[in-house]
C-alpha cells in the first residue's frame, strides 16, 4: 500500500505515471460508487456513474489544479453524471437497494445472527426509502454530510452553494427524513375517525393487489376530494404523500407495507 498522499499521486499522474493515477482513483472508487448508489437507488445506475466519473478523471487529470480536495472534485463529477442520468431515465430506479446492502457498504457484519441481519436489512430498506423520498437537493446534502461524513465546507463545494445555505438545507432534510421515517415506522398515528365507507368500497379488492404508483395516485385523488377523509385518515394521507415522492414507478417494500397498514386502519369497520 502506497503511503503517498493524493496530492503526490496526482502530481505523479500529471507527469505521466499511469500507476499513480490508477492508485489514486482506486483509493476513492468505493466512496464514489456508494454515493451513486444512494443517490440513484440502483446498482446499475451507480456503476454507470462510477464508470463515467473515472473516465472523466482520466480525461481531466491535467485540468485538475488542486484548488479543492480530490474527493470534492470526484464527488462533483459523480454528482453531475448522477443528475444527468436521473434526468435521462426520468428518475426511475430499477431496483431499490438498502443502505446496509453489501453493494452499498462492502462491509460484512461480524458474527451477526440471522435475526439481527434480517432486522438490519429491514431497517436499511426503510432508511433508503425515506431518503429516496426526499427532494433531490435535500437528498444529496444529507448523503454527503450524514452518510459520507464530508465536512460542511467540502459538501458545500460539491453542491455549489454557501456553507450557510447547505446547513439550512441539511436541517430541512433531516426534519423531512424524520417525518418520513415516522410515517414508515407507523409512529405518531392519531386516533382514527370513523372509517370512510366510500374508500372501503373503492378498495374492497385492494388486499389482493400490489401497491404501485397508480394505486397511490388513486388514493391521493380520493383523499383530496372526500370530505370525510379531509378530517380523518391522517396516517394514510402522509403515507400516500410519501409514496408519491418516490422517483420512478417502483415503490419500495417499506412504503408498500406502510400504505397497506394505513389503508387497513382507514377502512376498518
Amino acid at each position: 500500500m502506497s503511503t503517498r498522499t493524493d496530492e503526490q499521486l496526482m502530481e505523479a499522474a500529471r507527469a505521466g505515471d499511469d500507476k499513480a493515477l490508477d492508485e489514486v482513483l482506486a483509493r476513492h472508487e468505493k466512496q464514489v460508487y456508494r454515493f451513486g448508489l444512494r443517490m440513484c437507488g440502483s446498482e446499475e445506475d451507480a456503476k454507470e456513474v462510477l464508470q463515467e466519473t473515472l473516465l472523466a478523471a482520466f480525461q481531466g487529470i491535467h485540468s485538475f489544479r488542486g484548488d479543492a480536495e480530490l474527493s470534492t472534485w470526484l464527488y462533483q463529477v459523480a454528482r453531475t453524471h448522477c443528475l444527468r442520468l436521473r434526468r435521462k431515465r426520468a428518475g426511475a430506479p430499477e431496483e431499490f437497494q438498502p443502505l446496509d446492502s453489501p453493494a452499498a457498504t462492502h462491509v460484512a457484519a461480524e458474527a451477526a445472527t440471522p435475526d439481527v441481519v434480517s432486522h438490519a436489512r429491514q431497517m436499511g430498506e426503510v432508511l433508503q426509502a425515506a431518503i429516496l423520498a426526499l427532494p433531490e437537493a435535500h437528498r444529496e446534502v444529507l448523503i454527503l454530510r450524514d452518510v459520507e461524513g464530508l465536512p460542511a465546507e467540502e459538501a458545500a463545494k460539491v453542491v455549489g452553494i454557501e456553507v450557510r445555505a447547505l446547513k439550512s438545507r441539511l436541517h430541512r432534510a433531516r426534519l423531512q427524513l424524520r417525518e418520513h421515517l415516522s410515517t414508515l415506522m407507523g409512529e405518531g398515528a392519531q386516533e382514527q375517525a370513523p372509517a370512510c365507507p366510500e374508500l372501503a368500497r373503492e378498495l374492497s379488492g385492494f388486499a389482493a393487489q400490489e401497491v404501485d404508483q397508480a394505486t397511490c395516485v388513486r388514493l391521493e385523488d380520493h383523499l383530496s376530494r372526500c370530505p370525510r377523509c379531509t378530517e380523518a385518515c391522517d396516517s394514510l394521507k402522509r403515507t400516500v404523500s410519501l409514496c408519491r415522492r418516490i422517483p420512478g414507478d417502483e415503490v419500495p417494500a417499506p412504503v408498500r407495507a406502510a400504505v397497506r397498514q394505513a389503508l387497513s386502519q382507514a377502512t376498518r369497520p
